[in-house]
């Protein structure tokens, strides 16, 4: 990198919040997007730490100044390597944003800095208990910035929705170096084009987010986890919407393969409860008192036998319930090492029984299999293709597509919650019409420009 960059930079900051030493830029030329997929990452980069959004936008000034990109950078927790610099850039690392702002109860809302982590803001929460924040995508090292670039998704969608459904307000750096408030702690508000809702999820290509306003909720008392196992996919599929249709909103609706279930259990040094069956619904859920708690399990279990569950289980227990949700958390990581792309697509909940049966038959049409775990309820499910041998397969290409068309066919998406990023960029074209990505392009350019920010991620 340029050492005139480097000292303009640290004028800015100061020397300590800055540095192009590739020993400490490492873990910043990456994030968690499977090995065998990740996009080449520039090494020519500096990484600057701002302290404040002030900092940020002498930054993004001088960015446009001299014309070189600017990668904000959150906890690095992403999977289609959205936060990877593919060019020359400065990394803008939001981590020294790490500040709880306000606390405001009596609105129901926390305010935050972007660079609070997921963990940060559920320890400041449970110094209460009264209110919760309901998202939680699994890697508390994410950051709260980054969780609303990427519009986090996570288990509780079914009754809580995605993170775009809990962002009150953000204070946004625009590329072109103005400090903007989108938003507000209000209920209503239908003053012009909503800004905030297009940055939210928008991965760091139109503004450098530095304050995130978050509603919270009122936290029931009891809780409970159910674990329903079933002889068949489509059995387990089926259940859902009869569940949903009886008024009863769990928290959680995940499904998982029985070999999944077993394999993340295994790798935690800890046992799957159900041994009956080979898939699982596991439902979360919670209510105001314990008699509402149990007749709602009941009457799941009910609804469940009637399509054929050959086993239930119910975690009372705050222990039983977090190893359960430990376990599928960890679903992913002992696959791992043999996953070559774990895809993220959705469906109309009630396609899912029918896009089931098509991975099924592509799994059998390329003779290899498809381990599956995902949100169920919300019909958002994560499919894994292996690797062969700790390569690609030969067919991962062709293979991909297919999977992307089936979910496509049945008014899905290719990503629910992942995020475009840099991996899924180049099959826009096949969810998108040529004017809708026109008009995707010609928004980042109304924000940027310069086209400074994040080059090479959602779109050109």
């Amino acid at each position: 990198m340029n050492s005139e960059i480097i000292e303009n930079l640290k004028k800015i900051t100061g020397t300590d919040w800055v540095t192009d030493d590739l020993s400490q830029m490492q873990s910043y030329l990456q994030d968690e997007t499977e090995a065998l997929i990740r996009v080449e990452s520039s090494k020519d980069c500096v990484v600057v730490k701002p302290g404040s959004p002030e900092e940020i936008s002498k930054i993004l000034t001088y960015a446009n100044e001299i014309m070189i990109p600017v990668i904000a950078r959150g906890g690095g927790t992403g999977v289609c390597g959205a936060a990877v610099p593919i060019k020359p850039s400065i990394i803008l690392s939001l981590e020294r944003l790490n500040k709880i702002v306000e606390f405001d109860k009596k609105n129901l809302m926390i305010t935050v800095e972007s660079g609070v982590t997921l963990a940060n803001l559920l320890e400041e929460l449970n110094k209460q208990d009264k209110l919760f924040f309901p998202i939680h995508p699994g890697d508390e090292g994410a950051q709260i910035g980054g969780m609303v670039a990427v519009n986090a998704g996570g288990t509780k969608a079914v009754k809580h929705g995605i993170m775009r459904n809990h962002v009150k307000a953000l204070e946004v750096v625009f590329p072109t170096g103005e400090i903007v408030t989108l938003g507000g702690k209000l209920i209503k508000n239908n003053m012009g084009y909503d800004l905030l809702q297009m940055m939210i999820g928008s991965e760091g290509t139109l503004g450098v987010i530095t304050k995130v306003t978050l509603k919270l909720y009122a936290k029931n008392k009891y809780t409970g986890t159910l674990i329903v196992s079933f002889d068949s996919r489509r059995d387990a599929c089926d259940c859902v919407p009869k569940i949903l249709q009886e008024g009863i909103t769990p928290l959680a609706i995940e499904y998982m393969d029985r070999p999944i279930s077993e394999k993340a259990a295994d790798h935690l040094g800890t046992k799957w409860p159900a041994t009956k069956g080979s898939v699982d619904l596991m439902l979360m859920l919670d209510a105001k008192t314990e008699d509402e708690l149990y007749d709602t399990s009941e009457q799941i279990v009910g609804i469940c036998e009637e399509h054929n569950a050959v086993d239930s289980i119910i975690a009372e227990t705050s222990k039983d319930q977090k190893e359960i949700l430990a376990i599928r958390s960890n679903a992913y990581t002992p696959f791992k090492d043999h996953v070559a792309d774990g895809l993220d697509m959705a469906v109309p909940p009630s396609a899912v029984p029918d896009f089931f049966d098509d991975i099924s038959a592509l799994s059998e049409k390329y003779h290899t299999e498809i381990p599956a775990v995902g949100h169920i309820g919300d019909g958002n499910i994560h499919n894994f293709i292996l690797s062969d041998n700790g390569k690609l397969p030969s067919y991962y290409e062709e293979f991909k597509q297919e999977m992307y068309k089936i979910a496509l066919k049945y008014g899905g998406t290719i990503t629910a919650e992942h995020g475009t990023g840099k991996t899924r960029k180049e099959y826009m074209p096949l969810q998108f019409t040529k004017r809708e990505i026109q008009i995707m392009e010609g928004i980042k350019k109304a924000f940027d420009p310069n086209e400074i920010l994040n080059p090479g991620t959602i779109v050109d």
